[in-house]
């Protein structure tokens, strides 16, 4: 049986085995078989991340949390979680290999995942053209013309950051108006440099070696044009990886894992939660770190308390 299991590879699972891997918990990391390293794996630049002055690469980024993980003792497993018991005092884990991992305590650090367009160029342009987040990218599309497609809050929100870099930013939306709250509404359509393009869906991505135009149809005449374009944000929401979890653990109205205060503590004894699967509105790799941070601290001190209170009894047991 094991002190910690952790459930993914993200900047929240690497920190959370760094920190469980440092208090002696020996911690196995279940990282997945095809997506080890979590969103910041389909990410090139990194300037934002604290101790890179010059940047480093998403890829790069990871692979030196994974080896700082393991430097310390963590194990890493090439597998995926399929099937948890978390309700009970002995957390149960299987995995698509057959195995099956007891643990006293479990981090679920599994993130979450953008929805995407669904198109055919879509991975061939990430980090290439092509965004998920206007805060990681922006910087890189200095007087750039660049599109943002979605209507509700984070796409005006995007759209509005995008205007400090961007030469013009085209909201492109598939209705005649927006699902923004009105104060969101009044600053994006009030800046100069937004200009929204109604009943529009992107239905194709061009370029050779980076995104150079989209392809869109009108969702009203089914008319399809070109709009010329060297970047574009994708603002259409993202959807917490908690599948495995739903029906044993309390989650938010908005699908994350639920968790006291600013604690990682979720609704079950024993279980903690980490990174973009309990937070909605930053997901960012340096706050994703920061929340593995305190799972591991929080997951460290009910294990000691646990044992604490094993040795009280035995001496009880003994008196």
């Amino acid at each position: 049986m094991h002190d910690v299991v952790i459930i993914g590879s993200g900047p929240a699972g690497w920190t959370a085995a760094i920190y469980t891997a440092r208090a002696g918990l020996k911690p196995i990391v279940i990282a997945s078989s095809v997506e080890t390293g979590g969103e910041l794996m389909k990410t090139t630049e990194v300037e934002n991340f604290p101790g890179f002055p010059t940047g480093i690469q998403g890829p790069e980024l990871m692979a030196q949390m994974q080896e700082q993980a393991e430097h310390f003792g963590a194990e890493v497993i090439y597998d995926d979680v399929t099937d948890v018991s978390l309700t009970g005092d002995l957390k149960v884990l299987k995995t698509g290999l057959g195995d099956t991992y007891e643990a006293r305590s479990v981090i679920i650090a599994t993130g979450s995942a953008y929805r995407t367009l669904g198109l055919e160029n879509e991975q061939r342009f990430s980090g290439h053209g092509l965004s998920w987040c206007a805060t990681c990218d922006g910087f890189f599309f200095k007087d750039r013309i660049i599109g943002v497609v979605g209507g509700g809050d984070s796409a005006l929100e995007e759209a509005t950051f995008l205007t400090r870099f961007a030469s013009k930013v085209y909201l492109i939306h598939r209705r005649d108006e927006l699902r923004a709250s009105k104060i969101m509404q009044q600053r994006a359509l009030a800046n100069d440099k937004i200009e929204p393009v109604w009943n529009a869906q992107v239905v194709q991505l061009n370029g050779d070696n980076a995104l150079e135009s989209v392809e869109l149809e009108d969702t009203v005449t089914g008319e399809h044009r070109t709009l010329a374009l060297e970047g574009l944000f994708v603002a259409i929401g993202n959807d917490p990886r908690t599948e495995l979890f739903a029906d044993q653990i309390d989650l938010d109205a908005d699908g994350t894992i639920s968790v006291d205060g600013r604690s990682s503590r979720t609704s079950l004894p024993g279980v903690f939660a980490a990174g973009d699967v309990l937070d909605p509105t930053y997901r960012q790799a340096i706050t994703a770190a920061g929340s593995g941070c305190v799972a591991a601290l929080d997951a460290e001190h009910y294990l000691a308390d646990l044992d604490d209170r094993a040795a009280t009894e035995a001496v009880s047991a003994d008196a």
